[in-house]
């Protein structure tokens, strides 16, 4: 399976695949991954910071895992939202940031061993783990040694950093939106926060739009009938996944 060979809606729900795999314990993750044609399943942890690198003959993936309620290094990481300097260009949230410094040493070896380097590289994450993801490209982007990322796909990311680093991060990204998703809303955008990468919208009745008042109205609505909270269960990873399929 070549990745680059993959239309724009297949490599979407992959990686959303991807993304959801990565919450699992590495013998689900394993057996799972290799169902979607990847050989090669290896699982970082350091200090509560954790991904996974999922790799073919032609592709080398890199999947982050988001914030799990009940780890406290998860929780701590997204509360701190301090900007601090990154380690390419401006400031980046600091939280994220030490986050990815655990395990970049760690990567980084990987992803530039001689036959990996032959190899198309992704990033990919929800939530905390989309934040990751996009650290990580810009560090893999910034780096000559390393392949330049292929593309990032973030579902459910918080906003990174501030505007120089965003417009400095020249990775093809496509972030994904689910209707009223509260973490993409934070950090907050009076604190200098801006988003990376082409916004891909989903509406409260699954199509691809632009969000606005209307629809997140409609959303809202439709979270009070089914007794749910609308702006929390559209970060579900299993909901992006779901809702992507329906909109394409």
């Amino acid at each position: 399976m070549d990745l680059i060979s993959l239309n724009f809606k297949d490599r979407s729900l992959l990686f959303a695949n991807l993304a959801r795999i990565a919450y699992y314990n590495i013998d689900k993750a394993k057996s799972q991954a290799k169902k979607l044609g990847f050989s090669t399943i290896e699982f970082y942890d350091k200090k509560g910071a954790q991904a996974y690198r999922f790799m073919n003959k032609t592709d080398l993936v890199i999947a982050c895992r988001g914030t799990e309620p009940t780890c406290w290094n998860d929780i701590s990481a997204d509360l701190k939202a301090i900007p601090v300097m990154s380690e390419t260009i401006s400031r980046v949230h600091k939280g994220f940031k030490e986050e990815v410094d655990e395990l970049w040493p760690m990567v980084c070896e990987d992803i530039n061993r001689k036959t990996n380097l032959k190899k198309n590289l992704w990033f990919c994450g929800h939530s905390l783990g989309g934040a990751m993801a996009t650290i990580m490209a810009s560090r893999a982007k910034f780096n000559d040694e390393l392949n330049d990322p292929v593309e990032l796909y973030t579902y459910g990311s918080p906003r990174v950093g501030w505007k120089k680093y965003v417009k400095s991060l020249e990775v093809k990204h496509h972030r994904w939106r689910n209707n009223n998703d509260i973490v993409t809303k934070v950090p907050l955008w009076i604190m200098g926060y801006r988003h990376h990468g082409t916004l891909h919208y989903i509406t409260s009745d699954n199509k691809i739009g632009k969000p606005g008042f209307k629809d997140w109205c409609k959303g809202m609505w439709a979270g009070i009938k089914a007794r749910k909270f609308d702006s929390i269960g559209d970060h579900d990873i299993i909901a992006y996944h779901t809702n992507i399929s329906e909109a394409m």
